[in-house]
């Protein structure tokens, strides 16, 4: 649901207008639809390009991944963990554009922590994952509006695995 939907939804159900604050975050989500388009809109076109870096910072991190035995030993299983860098990528495009954090929460952050147990993916390595992630996207963005813009929603991913 988008920040409007929301505010509009919960002025409705306690049977009152929108507050000051509430217009005044619509207001300020508006004013940056444009940038918010762009963001999405250069994170997708670069999409290749920032799991490329992610993944490159990832295994320097953590080289016992892609080690015989690793959890992203081979191509197969190394295909499947950039898959998910993928997927974590499109969920951070869905709240820039919908200017919330409910999306990531409802599509990808309920029962993660569950599935990576039990795959024996460990939790810290991906939090380390989507930390490379943000890194290689917030350097593809370059603009610092941009990049205000978007961390936050990279940082509730990773506080969603913590």
């Amino acid at each position: 649901m988008s920040l409007v939907s929301e505010i509009i939804l919960n002025a409705d159900n306690e049977l009152r207008y929108p507050t000051i604050g509430e217009l005044q975050s619509i207001n300020s989500y508006l004013r940056t639809g444009e940038i918010r388009i762009g963001i999405s809109t250069k994170l997708r076109d670069n999409e290749q390009d920032i799991i490329q870096e992610a993944s490159k910072a990832i295994f320097q991190i953590h080289p016992e991944y892609i080690a015989p035995g690793g959890n992203a030993e081979g191509s197969r299983k190394r295909s499947l963990c950039l898959r998910d860098y993928g997927w974590y990528l499109r969920l951070v495009t869905y709240g820039v554009i919908n200017g919330d954090k409910d999306s990531i929460e409802k599509i990808g952050l309920i029962g993660v922590k569950e599935m990576y147990n039990s795959l024996g993916v460990p939790i810290i390595g991906m939090i380390d994952a989507i930390n490379c992630l943000k890194k290689a996207a917030t350097k593809t963005l370059k603009k610092e509006e941009e990049i205000i813009i978007v961390e936050p929603y990279f940082d509730f991913i990773i506080q969603g695995m913590s």
